[in-house]
């Protein structure tokens, strides 16, 4: 697909976005899975992630951790300097908690688990490396109007606003509520990681601060997400509380609003490797902040 640039894209960027008038899909040169060495994921999950670009772990969490997970949460919302805190996210409607970001710096309890074999083990295992936390937050969707997230790509956005240069990050999203398929669970269109859609629209200043309750720029066109959900269709993630989900950077997701009585929350970590540090950003006047990006590399 022919596009015309509007500015120029840095040279040697194998993912331009945000430079042209037109959407489009390249595809990705590095895989998703980096190491085959034995760790707690089987050769079996492995090759999912790989596949897929995610893989389900049921029962990360027993049923005590979770209770007490879902209690520091519960504590977090409702502190009213958590709640004043510029790594707050309140919804754009209600002003009700969306989401908490560098949550490790404010929770002990929460640190412990980031640094975790369970966890951290798992990245560094399909990272191939040694792993550092490039974002982690605590997302609240509760029941009867908790927002949902429009599709997209989370490496378009660490890519134009952060400066990480490849998708050697995953993500694990660890549920402390049970996710059904209608309280806004998690959607991943399978074998999308593959694919990277180029965005339309340049980054304004300060864009974080809008697209952290609803984002606009960098999220794809629909002829673009028509085209991959045909070719790969759509999962929804469900599952009980306790359970988890690793995800490459580049899955196309996303997920619905919350309209049913039963809330939906989880603790979300983005591990980078160590070997993928942050650039300056490729599409974007400033970088984001450190509560939404860490620029140190501080392995787990």
């Amino acid at each position: 697909m022919a596009v015309t640039d509007r500015r120029t894209a840095r040279h040697g960027d194998r993912y331009p976005t945000r430079v042209a008038d037109r959407p489009v899909i390249i595809d990705r040169a590095e895989p998703a899975v980096w190491s085959t060495a034995p760790g707690l994921l089987s050769a079996e999950e492995l090759a999912a992630h790989e596949r897929d670009g995610f893989v389900s772990v049921p029962g990360l969490l027993t049923p005590e951790e979770v209770v007490g997970f879902s209690a520091e949460l519960d504590r977090l919302a409702t502190d009213p300097a958590v709640h004043a805190d510029e790594r707050t996210i309140t919804e754009k409607s209600s002003g009700q908690v969306r989401s908490v970001f560098e949550v490790h710096a404010l929770s002990r309890t929460i640190a412990d688990l980031i640094a975790d074999e369970r966890v951290a083990g798992r990245a560094r295992q399909i990272l191939g490396s040694e792993v550092y936390v490039h974002q982690s937050r605590i997302n609240y969707k509760p029941g009867f109007g908790g927002g949902g997230f429009y599709w997209h790509s989370d490496f378009e956005t660490w890519h134009a606003e952060d400066g990480m240069p490849s998708p050697r990050a995953v993500s694990i999203s660890i549920s402390l509520t049970d996710n059904y398929a209608h309280n806004g669970c998690l959607m991943i269109m399978p074998g999308s990681h593959k694919e990277f859609v180029a965005c339309v629209g340049e980054t304004p200043a300060d864009h974080y601060k809008d697209s952290l309750k609803e984002q606009e720029v960098g999220t794809p066109d629909q002829e673009s997400l028509t085209a991959l959900a045909d070719r790969h269709g759509i999962a929804m993630i469900t599952g009980a509380a306790g359970s988890a989900t690793l995800f490459d950077s580049n899955c196309m997701h996303g997920s619905g609003g919350n309209i049913t009585p039963y809330p939906r929350s989880n603790i979300f970590v983005v591990f980078n490797s160590v070997e993928n540090r942050l650039e300056e950003p490729f599409a974007a006047p400033a970088p984001r902040p450190r509560h939404v990006a860490a620029r140190a590399v501080a392995p787990v």
